[in-house]
Formats: structure tokens, C-alpha cells, sequence
């Protein structure tokens, strides 16, 4: 399967937003868990908005015109990583392009934009375990190495004021 892989732009917020929901459903139904709450419209609006504010960017893998693959990334600084790194926030390939090599040629496209952004390393959360184990040995086998822990989160809810 060829691919086309292209950096985001603003008006990609559609298809960045679409690939993402799968991703998100996916996980939810094998975890049965409901570990989001997000839909298509504020999703996109949302992409829309990172991406023209600099805050985020996406690589999206394109197979005969049709989008198959993304990874989305931010960028941040950490002491314990060097200072400037990437932060592998979505990482979807469709189920019908997977094992065909896609994921890995993703994965070098990402490396490629951090060595083009001076990063020190990138770094992403594996989705729940031990329904993602595959995943894990996927990242395991494309040069990611397990750095202990898990993902954590406590929501904060921005109340709007008068």
C-alpha cells in the first residue's frame, strides 16, 4: 500500500477530528470503559483552533486520497528529558491499512518532524492494557522503550464568568 504522508494544516481539522474519534471509539469499545467524551463537531472545532494557534500539529498518512493514519503531537519541555520534546498525543491507523507497515512509516515521519524541531525525544501514553497489548509491542518494536507509569488525569472544569 503506497502512502502520502502530509503535516496539517488548518483546514485538515476535519480529518485530524474524524481519524480521532475512531481512535477514542475504538478503545472505549475494547475496554468497555467510556474513557471519553467527545464528539466529531467540538472535536474538529476544537483541532481547528490548536492547530491555527501553533499549539499542536498532526501528520496525517493519506492512502490513494483517503486518510488512514495520523499522529497528533504538541511540543513541551521537560528537565528530565533534555529540555524540548514531543508529545505523541493521538496515534491511529485505520484497522484495514494495520500490518501492512503504515504505523511504522508513521512513526519515522514523527521522528523526522522532532529532529526537524530539535526535540530531545518524543514521548506518548500506550491505551489501556492488557486490551492494547499488541499496541504496546508495536511502539516496543518501532524504537519506544516503556518508561514506567501510567497516564493520570484530573479534569478541571473551566466555569465561564459574567
Amino acid at each position: 500500500m503506497d502512502v502520502i504522508f502530509k503535516v496539517a494544516t488548518k483546514a485538515s481539522a476535519a480529518i485530524i477530528g474524524k481519524l480521532v474519534i475512531e481512535l477514542t471509539q475504538e478503545i472505549c469499545e475494547r475496554t468497555n470503559v467510556k474513557h471519553f467524551n467527545i464528539d466529531l463537531e467540538s472535536t474538529v472545532m476544537q483541532c481547528e483552533q490548536l492547530l491555527a494557534d501553533g499549539h499542536y500539529t498532526a501528520i496525517i498518512g493519506f492512502a490513494n486520497d483517503i486518510p488512514i493514519a495520523v499522529a497528533t503531537l504538541s511540543e513541551t519541555y521537560a528537565l528530565y528529558a533534555g529540555g524540548k520534546i514531543g508529545i505523541v498525543q493521538e496515534f491511529y491507523v485505520s484497522p484495514k491499512a494495520r500490518s501492512s507497515g503504515i504505523g511504522a512509516l508513521l512513526i519515522e515521519q514523527v521522528q523526522i518532524y522532532g529532529e526537524e524541531n530539535n526535540w530531545s525525544c518524543i514521548e506518548l501514553c500506550t491505551p489501556p492494557l492488557p486490551e492494547f497489548e499488541r499496541t504496546v509491542s508495536f511502539y516496543q518494536d518501532n524504537g519506544l522503550i516503556p518508561v514506567g507509569g501510567r497516564k493520570m488525569r484530573q479534569n478541571i472544569i473551566n466555569t465561564p464568568t459574567d
